[in-house]
């Protein structure tokens, strides 16, 4: 607005001009004041320490890698010794060779004392072929009732599907444990076995082992949830285009895994059903919370990678010693898988504060 402009108003326009811009310069100032505040947020997040897969749950394959320098002429490293592929245990044959004669003179050492001055394996595998049974059941008519009769087949080689039990383990194994698809698994068995099975084929020997291992599953869901503890965890997992959620129940030597499109308590209800474990680990995820019934055990790995974090922002004095502590209670829990159940007396010490109020 020029200054003509302003001499035309009147004492009314120009508080209204006057009120507009004081609104202007006080919506400035609350915005100003709000990018500080962002700013100095910014300013101590630089501060802080970065988030790694050694002090926070970030995953290795996200940690960042240390850039390699190239030094020109760089100091040659003390040659260390040589590595060699350890010896067999249970070799399948053995051959001892005898020395006739003398590198060095060409005299005749066949009756000399000898003893073994290098021993080595010779590794190698055996021609691989299918072994085929062929079976023929006979029959024919009974000279007492006239009534025509068969053999019956021998146990393992009854009549139906012509692959056996190794081979379908094999198959299995390729499928699901290797990743192998169909097509390239149909080709593998025909290049390395000379066996011609169709891709239906291979689909028919995983149908069927759907009911055995539903059965095996089953039992070691029940025996897993039999007992008195229970420890989980979740990580991403991809379902053709979509995210779902891999999930983990385990205690001992028994563990089951479960799939499920969401990251919640839905999936751990469904797997519990009515059954509620005396004792609760896992990390401090909130769909993970809730489920024994004395005690929630938060994971050590995630408190020792947080106590971690802490020392990195600069706390030399709490999370050492709490850092120290949890240490032992793995090493405790170690010694104790090993077959020692006592606790030693410097954890015993090292879980009781001492007179100042500190853990030693």
């Amino acid at each position: 607005m020029n200054r003509e402009a302003f001499e035309s108003l009147d004492r009314e326009g120009l508080l209204g001009v006057a009120l507009a811009q004081a609104e202007a310069i006080e919506r400035q100032a609350e915005a100003i004041a709000t990018l500080r505040a962002e700013i100095a947020g910014l300013r101590a997040r630089l501060d802080r320490p970065p988030k790694t897969p050694d002090n926070s749950s970030i995953p290795p394959s996200q940690g960042h890698k240390k850039a390699t320098e190239f030094v020109k002429n760089r100091r040659k490293k003390k040659a260390h010794p040589g590595a060699h592929r350890p010896l067999h245990p249970n070799p399948t044959q053995r051959r001892d060779v005898l020395a006739s004669a003398c590198g060095h003179f060409g005299a005749d050492v066949s009756q000399s004392p000898q003893e073994p001055c290098e021993v080595y394996d010779r590794i190698e595998i055996p021609p691989i072929a299918p072994e085929i049974t062929r079976v023929s059941l006979h029959g024919g008519v009974c000279p007492c009732c006239a009534k025509r009769f068969k053999a019956e087949a021998p146990a393992g080689l009854e009549p139906g599907s012509p692959f056996g039990p190794n081979l379908r383990a094999f198959v299995i194994y390729l499928r699901f444990t290797q990743g192998v698809a169909f097509k390239r698994l149909s080709r593998l068995m025909k290049d390395l076995f000379g066996l011609e099975i169709s891709e239906g084929a291979l689909v028919n020997i995983l149908l069927a082992a759907r009911k055995p291992f539903a059965a095996a599953s089953a039992a070691i869901r029940a025996k897993l949830l039999s007992g008195a503890v229970i420890c989980s965890d979740e990580t991403g997992l991809r379902v053709g285009k979509r995210s779902w959620w891999l999930w983990v129940f385990h205690h001992g030597e028994n563990a089951c895994f479960l799939t499920h499109p969401r990251r919640s308590k839905e999936a751990v209800e469904q797997f519990l059903g009515d059954v509620r474990a005396q004792v609760w680990v896992a990390d401090r995820y909130g769909a993970q919370a809730g489920w024994a019934t004395k005690h929630q055990q938060a994971c050590l790995a995630h408190l020792l990678r947080d106590t971690q974090y802490v020392i990195d922002e600069g706390d030399g004095v709490f999370a050492p010693a709490l850092r120290h502590f949890l240490g032992m209670a793995c090493d405790e829990a170690e010694r104790r898988d090993n077959g020692t159940t006592q606790l030693s007396k410097s954890t015993k010490d090292a879980s009781k504060p001492n007179s100042t109020g500190c853990w030693p």
